[in-house]
């Protein structure tokens, strides 16, 4: 006989039907209890690109990773990085912006001045992209405006024209009777006439006759720093550049050698062996790096972020290379330092 189950409220239910509605009930209930986790497990995890030219992470990579730590970021929990390094190969740099563009990433931060920035803008034009500090990004056809770039680009500019005049006065001030400097640049690069024009007013006001030495390869910079000696230079300054940057250490090492006052644009010039060197805060240009990109994957479009310039600079002698080379800094250069290495 065919059971049935009774209820208060006036009529039956089968076995069979009780069971699917039970286990109806059942079910209901569980994808209730596992939406959370689902919710969790599927919230996408942000990935961004990092294209440098040096060979591997440096203090600029800290300096981002530090920013965005500030922001509550970790790399491999809260956020993913994609790290790129050209290897000091400057053609290497469209096929490593190439890959990050397949990869989809959120958005790609450049590391390593303007050539960087103009191979991923070359790779992309939706994907936004992070300047950590070039030296002109409105001359350089990057960005329409600093107040409102209007397109995918945004980030921090160092303004390094402006700077490299005062690199001229500075050297004049710790070598008073230098009368013939040195300016090295990276003869690919798009802006260094203006880095050249920049210096020419305020050599001209002190006196000072420029020498311009450009590089192409760095195999070209032993033989620069002979042409040097022979031209009589008393000094060498070193504007901002990306390329110049990778081989810091020979130039320092070279100048050293020559007895050659070198002045670089930041303080890792004077850091690795240059007399002295001005320019923004280390680093200050890749944590705030950190700070657009968070803006940028909480919404914000590249086109109507401001591009920052620096606001804060820093003077840095190196006191040790001073004596090694024989010079002496007057005093009140010296009281003006933000930071002295003996």
């Amino acid at each position: 006989m065919k059971a049935f189950w009774i209820f208060d409220f006036g009529f039956s239910i089968g076995r069979s039907e009780w069971n699917k509605i039970f286990s109806l009930a059942l079910c209901t209930l569980l994808l209730a209890l596992s939406l959370p986790v689902q919710a969790q497990q599927s919230k996408k995890i942000p990935r961004i690109g990092y294209i440098a030219t040096r060979s591997g992470p440096g203090p600029s990579e800290k300096a981002f990773l530090q920013g965005l730590q500030s922001l509550s970021y970790i790399e491999g929990q809260t956020i993913m990085i994609e790290w790129r390094f050209a290897q000091e190969k400057f053609d290497r740099l469209p096929d490593l912006a190439a890959e990050l563009v397949q990869l989809k990433v959120d958005a790609i931060v450049t590391s390593g001045g303007n050539p960087t920035v103009r191979a991923v803008k070359n790779a992309t034009a939706t994907i936004p992209i992070v300047m950590a500090g070039v030296s002109d990004a409105v001359e350089l056809g990057f960005v329409a405006s600093l107040a409102r770039p209007g397109g995918n680009i945004t980030g921090t500019s160092i303004l390094a024209p402006e700077l490299s005049g005062k690199l001229v006065e500075l050297t004049k001030e710790a070598i008073p009777k230098a009368s013939r400097m040195a300016v090295l640049a990276y003869s690919f690069s798009p802006n260094w006439k203006l880095y050249f024009k920049q210096m020419e007013g305020p050599a001209r006001s002190l006196g000072v006759q420029l020498l311009a030495f450009q590089l192409g390869e760095p195999d070209e910079i032993d033989s620069v720093f002979g042409t040097l000696r022979s031209k009589r230079a008393e000094a060498v300054i070193i504007p901002a550049s990306g390329f110049l940057s990778l081989y810091r250490k020979r130039i320092t090492e070279l100048a050293a050698q020559s007895r050659l006052p070198a002045i670089g644009s930041n303080a890792p010039w004077a850091e690795e062996g240059c007399l002295l060197a001005y320019g923004p805060i280390s680093g200050e240009s890749s944590r705030r790096a950190a700070m657009y990109v968070d803006k940028i994957l909480k919404g914000a479009k590249p086109a109507e972020l401001p591009v920052e310039q620096p606001t804060k600079f820093e003077l840095v002698i190196n006191l040790k290379t001073a004596k090694q080379i024989g010079v002496r800094i007057p005093p009140n250069v010296l009281a003006r330092a933000d930071r002295i290495i003996k």
